[in-house]
């Protein structure tokens, strides 16, 4: 424990940018550490590349896939995995998650007479350490956004992902996981989300437009909500507030459309403002609805417009998809829509998988549905899964609430529900 309290102490007093660098001289000098590669998620989530130890010398910078690689297994499972080397040493690959925020990979060559259960689970937790340092180092640097990239991002794509709160969370209640394709040149599309002592709120969004003038738009539309959310505003009026303001810049030239969700932590208790295109789909008990939502305007479109809140219930277990309509509207060459159909299949097929990695694998279905690799829209896909404090008593249990849209369901397998998941219980 000693060993983790200099660790914990070195990494705090470390400039920003030399956080791996320091972690490198800690671990040699207390763990007997040959090797030291801090590996982070790029912003597709295809690869996991390496930070360089002092900050600087960006090439020749390790690069290896996240699906099918050892880091990669870590990274995807969220437990340390460790490989037997040829010449008596063990390489450790520890998940760097923040809240729930799965930032990248800690990869540690160790001698094997080091090696024991003790030792990992030490340095398990100096990866997490070593995440919240990363995120704090972030407001200083941008040595760690700069490793995230395997291609140069579009400026209206830098904007989107400055606005972003990050790609995953968790909560005792609930796991949050979010995807934007094409992740290095989306414009449009967006998602918030916040928690508090009593409630969480999400938003998915998308702006009309191309480029940098849509990217300007949902900039403006999600400041307006964070800044009436951070008044204490309910969600109705914050969803007028923001209207209010889209409205007084573009005078009604330029809307937004978004869906707000706010969830009673305690109860499940849920309110909604569907306010544009954003769908919402549910997956209780292996079938899969479209929930009935009243279609308001989008905001920015007149001068004055009134939303209400509809209100749902969760139950434990529930998994909650959020799709753009760059996804529930393409159409795969023969001409069927991804939300008829495909959409069930790609959610039944991830039915076993941590919210944190349900929008991915949605995504990748998709490109495989549409044909094509380059999407002709932006696409944004958002999992909750709600695990619940306790039983909603009987009087709110929403037997009829969430009932599909078109009048129909679909059953879905395999039956498993939402997995509780949590990588970090900080």
């Amino acid at each position: 424990m000693n060993r983790l309290v200099a660790a914990e102490r070195a990494l705090r007093a470390a400039a920003p940018h030399r956080l791996p660098g320091v972690l490198h001289t800690v671990l040699r000098a207390h763990y007997a550490a040959e090797a030291v590669d801090l590996l982070l998620a790029d912003y597709g989530l295809t690869a996991l590349l390496g930070v360089a130890p002092e900050g600087h010398g960006a090439q020749d910078r390790r690069s290896v896939p996240l699906h099918g690689s050892a880091p990669g297994r870590a990274f995807g499972s969220q437990e340390p995995y460790v490989e037997e080397l040829d010449d008596g040493f063990v390489l450790a690959h520890l998940p760097v998650t923040v809240r729930g925020d799965r930032l990248g990979v800690l990869s540690v060559t160790l001698p094997g007479a080091e090696h024991d259960a003790d030792r990992l689970a030490e340095l398990a937790e100096l990866a997490q350490l070593l995440g919240h340092e990363v995120v704090v180092a972030e407001r200083d640097t941008d040595v760690y956004r700069q490793a995230r990239r395997t291609d140069r991002l579009t400026l209206a794509a830098e904007m989107q992902w400055e606005l972003l709160p990050a790609r995953s969370c968790a909560g005792d209640e609930y796991a949050l996981g979010a995807q934007l394709e094409p992740a290095y040149a989306v414009f449009g599309d967006n998602f918030d989300w916040a928690a508090s002592a009593d409630r969480l709120m999400v938003y998915v969004t998308n702006g009309m437009g191309e480029g940098i003038e849509a990217s300007l738009l949902t900039g403006l539309g999600i400041n307006a909500l964070r800044n009436a959310r951070r008044a204490g505003l309910p969600i109705a009026d914050q969803a007028a507030l923001a209207d209010q303001a889209i409205h007084a810049h573009y005078r009604g030239e330029a809307h937004l459309s978004v869906l707000l969700v706010e969830i009673e932590l305690s109860t499940g208790r849920m309110h909604v403002v569907d306010a544009g295109s954003p769908q919402l789909l549910l997956v209780r008990d292996r079938t899969l609805t479209r929930v009935a939502l009243d279609a308001q305007l989008p905001l920015g479109m007149f001068e004055e417009t009134d939303y209400t809140a509809q209100e749902f219930g969760l139950l434990p277990g529930d998994r909650l998809i959020f799709v753009s309509d760059g996804v529930h509207a393409v159409a795969s060459p023969g001409g069927e829509t991804y939300g008829e159909h495909a959409l069930a299949r790609a959610v039944a097929s991830a039915a076993l998988l941590p919210a944190a990695d349900v929008p991915g694998a949605v995504l990748r279905e998709l490109t495989g549905h549409r044909g094509r690799p380059e999407p002709d829209d932006d696409a944004l896909v958002v999992c909750l899964d709600w695990f619940g404090r306790r039983p909603l008593p009987s009087s709110a249990r929403p037997d009829t609430d969430l009932s599909p849209g078109d009048g129909h369901s679909t059953v879905l397998s395999p039956s498993t529900g939402p997995q509780r998941h949590h990588a970090d219980e900080e």
